[in-house]
């Protein structure tokens, strides 16, 4: 499907209409990856949908958008219109940043009776509700806007904003009319304390304080775009529930955007929510409660990122951290994201199956072939941790009288060494300003005591310039044999030298700075003599269980302070001895890790995460508002689909950004608990051609059997799936050799997921390759699937909408592939439809 833009003067405005010209196989404007059945905008950023809404026969779509460029920034509103919620019109800008304000999210609502006086000439106006943001002091406030032509023209209300608490962090507003009580409601959040607060109001412009709701369940991220609407249960137009949504970044259950809801009662006033669900501690066994001010007996570290004990909740520097059991929890943020180190407890024995943790932090899981920062075994040369430099000899004037304790004067960014001190080359030997000249200036050498060559590597940390002169150096009868410089950074990483073939010679090891240039200087740490090779350090925060020195298992956090639950199966190791080693080498943002509460289980204990309502277990659904005004009375949202997590880095060519399928809300009762339901609005079956294809009972017997006669870049799939025997069963959609997006279900674990690792262009974030699932329960031992394919999204519906996952990717245009597959067993494919979109 081509987008077009025609243009056309009206009135001295020039308006420009984005028209949806199906095309088969074509690229739309040169880009694999313009949606077909999903609306983004002719060119440029869109993020957060705003003010959807209904009005005099037409749906007004409004948006975060910057009209210069496809990166964040300049925010205004853009404007979309449609007569079916499918085919979009888009519109001029509808409401400009200027030099004072961007215009961040909010509402549109249809003010009957014009309660704001805003209107004109007997006409109820549009009023806009939106977070107008000061670039200059950074203040967060709530302003009108308002509409006497339809929404297509815009005035700013002289009285703004109309409520400003003086925050850097409120925003968001949601206004509902509160029929029961016949005046306006506003919700907006207090974005980093996770708190939604409810206004009133009779006129739109003056606003009371009526409640607040928060914080509750996830809170790893900062809260936005709050949503409140009122939905039948099972149907019952005589039993209603309200539903409240709050959007989440990061600290979703795949660590980055994400939108949670709450089922509950609205009374005009407060929300009060049916079921907050406290995180149960797990029986069994603790192996670690972190309760007290040391470790404990039998606890090592190294480096300096985990003190001496355990710590108190949040580190100076550091968001807020919740989550922890007790009063204490480890927490590598001692000295900030540079510091490293790590921290092993003594042995301990598994006796059960399962081994249950609370990890946060950065989610930054080691590399094959790296370490864990800490030293190889051995005989240490110099560790640099006494007052002098222990028999090592310093000439010149670079080193000075001893190890330095980190950053040298006028320095700044020393990580990665071990212990308290180094050797640092960073001076210029003048008795007088450390900072005059430039320290870089100083010279030197410093140069062991002389040993035997009696094992096979030479390991040490190094960092400092990237000159052959600023070094460490093996010498052997006064000659230099190796030499390491370091990488033009002040983070000490391992390096190793292989010195197999001078076993029995007699060697120093020297330290050098020759240089007076930019990096004139070198920083050295723990030389040691072993068997055994350093690992480079891998950049990690994790937390990893050790048997016979081995790395068995390991996790890591989401990017979030907020800790979560993490359980191993650790059926196989029953019987054995293991350590835990919690291991900071990451040194950029969020280059730490927090541990809390170890428990030795009989069975799995779930994520906190998992036990709260997600609307979408996906990566790419956040910021969902409802339309205001549906002419059917129906609750339909929309959202942006995409993540803050890598939005800037999606490789579309002049936009970025789209809106998921609008999703019709209904509520149903499960297991006792009323679950939020989502399918695509009807509407959507504006863009479907009639069934092109119906394939019924299709045996699979653990093999993937392909489907040519529904191959597309752009579908709308919706099949029945017997799991039967098999481990494994599904679907393949934009397949080609080597390239595929999985939507499988997991009979193991009873998890439905999108599997997108190999699904194309995956590699312009380290987190976009990866695997999103959700529990799902398979009644009768089937699975039915709804699944809308574009051409850079998938968007799944399992169980009539009971369970969703949003996905973007990014394949090849000539990856129209689709299969049916089974593995492990035997499995069929009930049925199979699919329709053609655009």
């Amino acid at each position: 499907m081509r987008a077009r833009t025609l243009s056309a003067v009206a009135g001295g405005v020039v308006v420009s209409t984005v028209l949806a010209c199906p095309v088969p196989g074509e690229s739309p404007g040169g880009d694999p990856y313009r949606p077909v059945a999903h609306f983004a905008p002719a060119e440029h950023w869109v993020n957060d949908p705003n003010g959807p809404v209904w009005y005099e026969g037409r749906y007004h779509l409004f948006f975060q958008h910057n009209p210069a460029g496809d990166v964040w920034g300049s925010i205004s509103w853009g404007h979309a219109v449609s007569d079916d919620l499918v085919h979009w019109e888009e519109l001029p800008v509808a409401i400009p940043a200027t030099d004072d304000e961007l215009v961040f999210s909010g509402t549109v609502v249809v003010d009957h009776g014009n309660t704001s006086g805003l209107g004109a000439d007997g006409r109820d106006p549009l009023v806009a509700v939106y977070t107008s943001y000061d670039p200059t002091t950074h203040v967060q406030a709530q302003s009108l806007a308002s509409s006497t032509d339809g929404g297509a023209t815009w005035t700013r209300y002289p009285g703004n904003p109309v409520l400003d608490i003086g925050s850097r962090e409120f925003r968001d507003p949601k206004v509902l009319w509160y029929a029961d009580g016949g005046y306006w409601v506003m919700l907006v959040v207090l974005a980093t304390e996770h708190v939604v607060q409810l206004y009133r109001s009779d006129d739109l412009r003056s606003w009371t304080h009526l409640s607040d709701f928060g914080p509750a369940h996830a809170v790893g991220g900062v809260w936005e775009m709050p949503d409140l609407v009122e939905l039948p249960v099972d149907g019952d137009p005589g039993r209603t529930r309200w539903v409240l949504v709050v959007s989440l970044n990061p600290g979703s259950p795949t660590g980055g955007s994400g939108t949670q809801y709450f089922v509950g009662d609205f009374d005009g006033t407060t929300f009060t929510p049916d079921d907050l669900r406290d995180d149960d501690v797990p029986e069994g066994d603790v192996v670690a409660a972190f309760d007290g001010p040391t470790y404990g007996d039998g606890w090592e570290t190294t480096g300096g990122a985990f003190g001496s004990g355990p710590v108190p909740g949040t580190l100076p520097g550091q968001n807020h951290v919740s989550g922890f059991v007790g009063e204490r929890a480890v927490n590598s943020f001692l000295g900030g994201d540079r510091s490293v180190g790590t921290l092993t407890s003594p042995p301990f024995r598994i006796t059960r199956s399962h081994l249950a943790l609370l990890v946060g932090g950065g989610g930054a899981p080691r590399l094959p072939g790296t370490g864990d920062g800490g030293a190889p075994p051995g005989t240490v040369l110099g560790d640099f941790e006494g007052d002098g430099f222990a028999g090592w000899t310093a000439s010149g004037t670079a080193f000075g009288d001893g190890p330095t304790r980190g950053d040298a004067p006028c320095q700044d960014g020393v990580t990665g060494y071990l212990g308290t001190g180094l050797a640092s080359s960073y001076r210029n030997g003048t008795s007088g300003d450390p900072c005059v000249p430039v320290p870089d200036t100083g010279t030197g050498t410093l140069t062991s005591p002389p040993f035997t060559i009696d094992a096979d590597h030479v390991s040490f940390l190094v960092g400092g310039g990237p000159h052959p002169d600023t070094a460490v150096r093996l010498l052997v009868d006064g000659q230099v044999v190796r030499s390491t410089s370091g990488p033009q950074s002040g983070t000490l990483d391992w390096a190793s030298w292989d010195v197999s073939d001078l076993r029995g010679r007699e060697a120093r090891v020297e330290i050098v700075d020759a240089s007076t240039a930019g990096w004139g200087h070198v920083l050295a740490d723990h030389v040691v003599l072993g068997d055994e090779p350093a690992l480079p350090r891998g950049a990690a925060a994790s937390v990893d269980l050790l048997v016979d020195g081995k790395v068995v298992r390991s996790a890591t956090g989401t990017g979030s302070e907020a800790l979560d639950r993490v359980s191993w199966d650790v059926r196989d190791l029953v019987g054995r001895d293991a350590r835990l080693r919690v291991v900071d080498s990451a040194t950029g943002p969020w280059g730490h890790v927090l541990v809390d509460h170890v428990v030795a289980t009989d069975a799995t204990v779930p994520r906190r995460l998992e036990r709260y309502d997600w609307m979408d277990h996906g990566s790419d659904f956040y910021a969902p508002l409802t339309f205001a005004e549906h002419p059917d009375g129906e609750a339909v949202a929309i959202g942006w689909m995409s993540s803050w997590t890598y939005a800037a880095s999606t490789p579309t060519t002049g936009w970025r950004g789209a809106m998921t399928l609008p999703r019709r809300l209904s509520l149903r009762t499960v297991d006792g608990r009323v679950r939020l339901v989502q399918l695509p609005a009807p509407e959507a079956s504006a863009l479907a051609s009639e069934p092109r294809w119906t394939v019924r009972d299709v045996p699979l017997d653990d093999a993937s059997v392909p489907l040519p006669r529904a191959a597309g870049d752009a579908l709308l799939l919706t099949a029945e799936l017997d799991v039967g025997t098999a481990n494994e069963v599904g679907l393949h959609v934009r397949g080609k050799e080597g390239q595929r997006t999985v939507v499988g279900y997991d009979a193991a674990t009873g998890r439905l997921f999108v599997d997108r690792r190999a699904s194309g262009v995956v590699d312009l974030h380290p987190a976009f390759p990866a695997v999103h699932s959700a529990p799902v329960e398979v009644a009768d031992g089937r699975v039915r699937l709804t699944v809308v394919v574009d051409r850079s999204s998938v968007e799944v519906f399992a169980q009539d909408g009971l369970v969703t996952i949003t996905d973007l990717v990014f394949p090849d245009a000539d990856a129209h592939g689709v299969a049916a597959y089974a593995e492990g067993g035997r499995a069929v494919l009930r049925s199979l439809e699919v329709r053609r979109l655009g």
